[in-house]
């Protein structure tokens, strides 16, 4: 989650809103790839979640990675919560479970997300590793972040799940760049409906409490049932007269979780931002929000694909370290070569709004064995990552020993061809040489 906006520019119209996103407009030239991963902490010593407070918790951690990088700190009511990269290099934040984010800085190829990636993980284990604390890619105690206080208090009374996300999930993300309007409107449409695939190639959260919960992606699960007013698959995306405007709309519409000024959250929770920006909100009367407030709020929106001045694929499971480059490249593949986007609109472009919803709540359970009309999911992965393939190599862009970025699908490669997932897999174990143990885990999938 990128830090709080602090933009304190009022709002005076609803095209500011729109021109805000419409900034997002870039070159192909200039498309980059921004990659975010949550991995969530443990004690080396007994396995257990790691506290903020300690000589060995969370806090004492930021501050060592504060020391060996020199970013700035994102500190709130006396505690540091997050650090960014003041130069643009990224930004490292706490989600409510203590899971420890990375928000990658903005590159042009896949090479440089790994590479940042291994820069970072040799940077955190530095830090880490003297302070008893390991990670894994999987999916605890609360952080002391003003925001999460208000949405643990909100979503029980939303949805069945709100807390299981906030507290139990853990992801890898891939953001995305748009030429224009019109081609925001296809890759959102493309990477909506092909979301279920990217779930079901990542899905990697099968345990609950250290027993299996009957899902191979229970955060996907989770998502189905945490706040709909604000999740979900956006089927109106799909109607005629789809832009940035529509999306304005939405988002306006969205309940509002709170209102930041300076350190503190007010909380607003239920309230429209529509209302805000008319005068109406009942803690700020007659007073209009800003672009801060904007922006903030945005990022409290939590559809399968998120359009901020860039897209966001929300899809996937948290993964382990080596496998993180995969997403990254298997979106970029389809949706920045403009022959492999066509060929991915021309899979989805016949579904409806029931059957791509069908297919999103059977991915959780079912994973590669989920069907849309005819077809297995199965058979659509191999498709889309075919597509992908042709894409990354159509792109060309090679690394120091001459290679181009499609051997970063060849995890994506290994699981269509055995036809498992990542979750199965770890199923496999439990019951097989782990002997009905998720202790294991910690040993075989720890970064």
């Amino acid at each position: 989650m990128a830090r709080d906006q602090i933009d304190m520019t009022p709002l005076q119209s609803r095209d500011e809103l729109v021109a805000w996103l419409e900034a997002g407009v870039k070159s192909p030239t200039e498309f980059r790839i921004g990659t975010e991963h949550e991995k969530t902490p443990f004690a080396l010593q007994g396995h257990c979640p790691v506290p903020y407070e300690g000589a060995g918790g969370i806090g004492a951690l930021l501050k060592g990675m504060q020391l060996l990088l020199g970013w700035e700190p994102i500190v709130e009511r006396g505690n540091i919560i997050g650090l960014y990269d003041v130069t643009g290099g990224g930004a490292i934040s706490l989600e409510p479970g203590g899971q420890f984010e990375l928000s990658g800085a903005q590159v042009e190829t896949v090479h440089q997300t790994r590479s940042e990636l291994i820069a970072h993980l040799a940077q955190v284990g530095e830090i880490a590793a003297p302070l008893g604390i390991g990670f894994l890619g999987l999916g605890m105690p609360m952080m002391p972040k003003g925001r999460y206080k208000i949405m643990t208090n909100y979503m029980p009374k939303v949805g069945k799940y709100g807390l299981d996300m906030m507290y139990r999930t853990c992801t890898v993300q891939t953001n995305l760049d748009f030429a224009s309007e019109a081609d925001m409107v296809r890759k959102l449409r493309v990477s909506v409906a092909l979301q279920p695939v990217a779930t079901a190639l990542f899905a990697n959260s099968p345990f609950t409490e250290g027993k299996p919960n009957g899902f191979l992606s229970f955060r996907s699960e989770i998502w189905r049932d945490t706040d709909n007013a604000r999740a979900g698959m956006i089927p109106w995306a799909f109607e005629d007269g789809m832009g940035f405007e529509r999306w304005v709309d939405y988002v306006l519409d969205v309940p509002m979780y709170f209102v930041k000024r300076g350190d503190a959250y007010i909380d607003v929770a239920g309230s429209s931002f529509r209302d805000f920006f008319d005068g109406r909100n009942l803690a700020f009367p007659g007073e209009r929000p800003t672009l801060s407030d904007w922006a903030n709020h945005l990022s409290t929106t939590f559809p399968e694909v998120r359009l901020k001045r860039y897209l966001e694929m929300r899809g996937a499971d948290g993964v382990p370290w080596d496998q993180l480059p995969a997403l990254p490249a298997f979106w970029v593949g389809l949706l920045y070569d403009d022959t492999s986007l066509d060929a991915a609109w021309d899979i989805v472009k016949h579904w409806n709004a029931a059957e791509r919803q069908a297919l999103r709540d059977d991915v959780p359970r079912l994973g590669l064995r989920a069907r849309i009309r005819d077809r297995n999911l199965l058979d659509i992965a191999k498709e889309c990552l075919t597509l992908s393939y042709s894409g990354l190599r159509r792109r060309g862009r090679l690394d120091h020993s001459g290679r181009d970025e499609t051997h970063y699908l060849e995890p994506l490669e290994r699981i269509i061809d055995s036809e498992r997932t990542p979750a199965e897999e770890m199923l496999e174990k439990f019951h097989g040489p782990w002997c009905g143990s998720v202790e294991p885990v910690y040993e075989e999938y720890g970064f």
